[in-house]
């Protein structure tokens, strides 16, 4: 931490998850429980597992790249460089790069991300 409100963000070290896509973690420290943020690549062609967060609401920012958003099992509609998209606590989502290039979006996750309230759904 540089100041009570400034952060140095995490390494950067990017990893290959069983979702299908590389997750960079920004942010996503202990003692603030309230947000992370991630950066995840998905690869062109590439549609992520179907998951969803217990108990942890979800927003993607697309950086780059093209591809179409499901939730609830339905196409939620299609995803481009500015567009957030708002996945609610216990939504079942997945994302699919429809695009020639990878899809980078940024993860922010209220409260922050925790490995044991991820679920897929088979």
């Amino acid at each position: 931490m540089l100041h009570s409100n400034i952060y140095r963000t995490e390494s950067g070290i990017e990893f290959y998850t069983p979702e299908r896509c590389h997750i960079t973690e920004i942010f996503n420290r202990h003692p603030n429980p309230e947000i992370s943020v991630a950066q995840a690549k998905v690869a062109a062609g590439v549609t992520t597992a179907n998951h969803l967060l217990r108990g942890t609401a979800e927003w993607y920012y697309i950086l780059s790249g093209h591809g179409e958003m499901f939730l609830n099992g339905a196409l939620a509609g299609q995803v481009s460089p500015g567009t957030l998209v708002h996945i609610p606590a216990d939504t079942p989502q997945y994302i699919r790069n429809s695009g020639q290039e990878d899809l980078v979006f940024l993860c922010i996750c209220m409260p922050r991300f925790q490995a044991n309230v991820y679920a897929e759904i088979r």
